[in-house]
């Protein structure tokens, strides 16, 4: 096996970072843009009199960057040659997402927001895998150029990790479907121009099938966000939003009929491995800080690296890098070799193992920093509380768990999640 990576890959790194130096880091120092990754990050990046959302000014300087990067050819990076893209493989974009987080916090990669240079557009993804040729028509260069925004309606108040028992439901009326229900942790629905809405329209509580997506409209009437949820990290955009008898058409159902719940699993492997690839570069971020400063650091007249007790635990924390690093890239070259379904188990393998790690390598550099570390001036505490989210979003450690155990012990068949059809 060769664990080389492909010299075009490495010389995409280098390209970035060329672009990161000569456009990012100016528009970063901007303005006080600064403001928003140093200490008053929390504070500049919310606005406290809109129910916590994010800031104006945040999101139009999230827009610049994402505006840069399309310009200059990297926010398309993953996307098909015709949409603009370079064909970015799932090992690829596992790559450049650790290697963007590694960085620590700036505009180059912020993943409290999903916001990189290299766009990690799962709704395009979506779009064109699910797409009728009307709705790519309508959607897919807004999608493609960050200008257009898809939010995902799936759990409920009621419902999280057991999807399949949802309550909202779609009844045909003619060439219309009327849903009535409820969504919670409905992301981005502030910027959204439609809400992927998951309802059943057959079947019985608990089944694969029979479940459908939608395009949404959030300004359809019937549709009203009830509140934002204020979360460890802030600002927030997280909706609790309920659906009264919204009409919508036909042509708004989002995949087939009845097998929405494939569009939530290829979204989730989708977005699970990138998602963990972040997570390892945010944590290695964290050990080399860490190592740095150990080695700065003289308290007592010696260096706290020559301590066993700073040496052990980062050691153990690197080494553990060094193993899922291996996994992520075994796994997103497995999903692009026999397809993104064929690694349902390693991506749950790698999903909660990278985040257990990223939280542990955070609190980790805390200590070693002391004082400091605890404190805004420094990043562990934003990395963590934005870290401590995964454990729980897009399935919990438990329920990947219980995945890998599924295929482990034999109690789900196949090497495909839940309402997935392979063939």
């Amino acid at each position: 096996m060769d664990f080389a990576l492909p010299e075009s890959l490495s010389d995409y790194l280098d390209e970035l970072d060329a672009f990161i130096e000569a456009e990012i880091k100016p528009l970063e120092q901007a303005d006080d843009n600064i403001r928003f990754f140093d200490h008053r990050r929390e504070d500049s990046r919310t606005d406290w009199e809109r129910g916590g959302l994010p800031n104006a000014e945040w999101e139009a300087l999230l827009g610049e960057a994402r505006r840069r990067a399309d310009a200059a050819g990297h926010f398309r990076y993953p996307f098909p040659e015709e949409f603009g893209g370079r064909d970015g493989s799932n090992l690829a974009m596992a790559i450049i997402r650790e290697h963007l987080a590694s960085k620590g916090l700036g505009l180059h990669c912020d993943l409290q927001n999903e916001h990189a240079i290299v766009g990690n557009n799962i709704g395009l993804l979506l779009m064109l895998e699910y797409g009728t040729p009307e709705q790519q028509e309508e959607w897919v260069e807004g999608l493609a150029a960050g200008t257009k925004f898809f939010a995902f309606g799936i759990t409920e108040p009621e419902h999280g990790s057991d999807a399949t028992y949802m309550e909202t439901t779609a009844v045909r009326d003619g060439d219309d479907w009327i849903i009535n229900g409820e969504k919670t942790w409905n992301t981005g629905i502030h910027a959204a121009h439609r809400d992927i809405v998951f309802a059943r329209t057959s079947g019985e509580p608990g089944d694969a099938r029979g479940i459908t997506a939608f395009l949404v409209d959030p300004q359809a009437p019937g549709f009203r966000v009830e509140e934002y949820l204020w979360t460890f990290n802030m600002p927030t955009d997280h909706a609790h939003i309920s659906l009264r008898d919204v009409r919508v058409p036909n042509s708004a159902v989002f995949g087939a009929e009845g097998a929405g719940l494939q569009v939530v699993q290829h979204f989730f492997n989708e977005n699970r491995i990138r998602q963990a690839a972040s997570s390892l570069g945010a944590a290695q971020y964290c050990v080399n800080r860490a190592v740095e400063y150990a080695n700065e650091r003289a308290p007592f007249g010696k260096k706290l690296s020559t301590n066993q007790a700073i040496q052990f635990p980062l050691v153990d924390l690197h080494t553990r890098c060094a193993m899922v690093r291996a996994l992520i890239r075994e796994t997103a070259w497995k999903m692009d070799t026999h397809g993104n379904f064929a690694a349902s188990a390693e991506v749950s393998m790698c999903n909660y193992q990278a985040n257990r790690l990223c939280c542990d390598a955070a609190d980790q550099a805390m200590q070693v920093f002391g004082g400091r570390g605890y404190s805004r001036h420094e990043p562990f505490e934003h990395i963590y509380r934005h870290h401590r989210r995964y454990r729980i979003t897009e399935g919990a450690d438990e329920i990947q768990m219980r995945r890998v155990a599924g295929y482990l012990f034999g109690f789900m068949s196949g090497k495909a999640p839940k309402g997935v059809r392979t063939s």
